[in-house]
């Protein structure tokens, strides 16, 4: 049986820009703190002082590259 909230439940699902969040002017999460923090270290730079979500999503998906985490 499929997880209905496992994030492969539906591989066709359009993955919304950050730029078109409702939230994405808020301050980023707590997650997205500490996982941009993990990424930054890995990629060797600063991590970031404070974004918004939309700027702290854009960023992890820029680290994931850089660090091979998001393939």
């Amino acid at each position: 049986m499929s997880d209905r909230n496992s994030p492969h439940a539906n591989p066709d699902a359009a993955v919304k820009d950050p730029d078109d969040w409702v939230t994405g002017d808020e301050p980023w999460t707590a997650a997205q703190e500490s996982y941009l923090q993990t990424l930054s270290r890995e990629a060797g730079t600063e991590p970031p002082e404070e974004l918004t979500k939309a700027e702290a999503a854009r960023r992890i998906e820029e680290l994931q590259e850089r660090t091979g985490r998001g393939q």
